[in-house]
């Protein structure tokens, strides 16, 4: 297990940007391929990035795709997500997640380690 924490959430003007963290301890961290999800009032949880162990390789939703980027920095088990040229439509808790493996997933319930979720709020 890994335990995640998001920070960097909050309010933003439409075409602003923010960057999101995550904070892991516990297991070794380089091991985990880790994403990016958020929720919606109302909505299912949706898949945002994801990106490999050794962050040789990601995957953006075509919903962000140009705008976010998802990184990482091993050496201090934290994993970002940049947001740029957000949109009202942005507008959810963002929650990080952690799954062992080799190959990069989409479906929430191929995560097994979950922050408790940062609020990101774009107002028009």
């Amino acid at each position: 297990q890994v335990q995640l924490v998001e920070s960097g959430g909050g309010l933003v003007q439409a075409g602003g940007s923010l960057r999101l963290s995550c904070a892991a301890s516990g297991r070794v961290f380089s091991n985990y391929i880790m994403g990016w999800f958020r929720q919606a009032p109302g909505k299912e949880r949706e898949f945002v990035a994801a990106i490999t162990g050794t962050g040789g390789s990601t995957k953006h939703a075509d919903s962000v795709k140009g705008r976010f980027t998802i990184s990482r920095d091993n050496a201090k088990n934290t994993v970002y997500l940049q947001m740029n040229s957000l949109k009202p439509e942005d507008t959810a808790v963002y929650y990080c997640a952690g799954r062992g493996g080799l190959f990069l997933r989409e479906g929430p319930d191929n995560y097994d380690n979950w922050g408790q979720g940062t609020q990101v709020t774009v107002s028009s």
